[in-house]
């Protein structure tokens, strides 16, 4: 896989498309993904158990990441005397309100990340299905 297929998907997926086609409408609603997408018929669940909570820690990265970036610029604003029940309470909305903000991007993006390490196989398009596969006899 190229450079640019992968900043190609990332791209794609950063932008809540599919990362696989780019097709829009890969979202039911803000919290979950439908089971295929509309256009390639990728399965976005990929099959396994507890599959999204390499997108809880993405979400969970870049908020506190951003979190410290705002204290730190908050911080050096008011200093020297920073107005600590302001970071202490406002730190607590913002991350609870970027965290429902950023988890659908968090699960695309690593939609898009387990597809580099792991190429989409016909099975998961849709193609065909389980029951109809050949026998390996």
């Amino acid at each position: 896989m190229t450079t640019r297929v992968i900043v190609a998907m990332l791209w794609r997926a950063s932008t809540l498309r599919c990362p696989h086609c780019g097709s829009t409408g890969i979202l039911a609603d803000w919290f979950h993904l439908k089971e295929r997408c509309p256009r390639c018929r990728l399965h976005l669940e990929r099959e396994e158990n507890d599959y999204f909570l390499g997108a809880y820690m993405i979400a969970l990265m870049f908020m506190e990441g951003f979190f410290a970036f705002a204290f730190l610029v908050v911080l050096l604003i008011t200093w020297p005397n920073p107005p600590w029940d302001l970071i202490q309470w406002g730190g607590a909305v913002l991350l609870f309100v970027g965290i429902i903000a950023a988890y659908p991007f968090a699960k695309t993006i690593w939609l898009a990340i387990d597809l580099v390490f792991r190429p989409v196989s016909s099975k998961e398009l849709g193609w065909y299905k389980v029951d109809q596969e050949p026998d390996s006899r």
